[in-house]
């Protein structure tokens, strides 16, 4: 009986974390100042949960990092069974987009010795990622061979740049469609 006691609270504590996680991404996008309380009562639990899955701000800060990189570097395999293989780079360049403009917001707290750690440990899967997306328009003959996922990164760096809000995504997809031009 204590063994299932145990196991219902694991599944318990990964909820709240999971749960966490998801509003403190949503509560960063839109206000990277938002205070520790606040997404604890977003999320519905107590300070203390929060504090005993995230001792610290950077902690929570990192953490959503670490999942919606994760996350989006997960995406490639769906995105590209939804989609041609152009339309999947551009749809996931445009999520990547999305991230890194709520990356920014997180400002000073991705800027510590530890978060770089963990900031540069994202790199490759992203390369990857960026490298399945190119090698499947490569075979489908919508890019010229040979691209460097790094100088592609490199180009598309202008859609975390745009203003939010529906012009800035607007012109992000002209400046994007510009840039595809420039792969082929």
């Amino acid at each position: 009986m204590a063994e299932q006691r145990t196991v219902a609270m694991r599944a318990d504590a990964q909820l709240n974390r999971e749960r966490i996680l998801a509003v403190a991404y949503e509560a960063f996008a839109e206000d990277p100042r938002v205070s520790m309380n606040a997404i604890a009562k977003r999320a519905g639990v107590g300070a203390g949960t929060l504090y005993r899955h995230f001792p610290t701000r950077e902690d929570l800060v990192l953490a959503v990092y670490q999942q919606e990189v994760q996350t989006l570097v997960e995406a490639v395999d769906g995105i590209l069974d939804e989609n041609p293989p152009l339309d999947a780079l551009r749809v996931w360049f445009l999520r990547l987009a999305a991230f890194v403009r709520v990356k920014h917001g997180l400002g000073e707290a991705l800027q510590t010795a530890t978060a770089q750690d963990v900031v540069n440990s994202t790199a490759a899967p992203v390369m990857q990622a960026i490298r399945t997306l190119l090698q499947a328009c490569e075979d489908v003959g919508e890019v010229r061979p040979g691209l460097d996922p790094a100088d592609v990164l490199q180009l598309m760096g202008f859609l975390w740049t745009v203003a939010p809000g529906n012009d800035g995504e607007e012109q992000a997809r002209r400046v994007l469609e510009l840039a595809i031009r420039g792969l082929k």
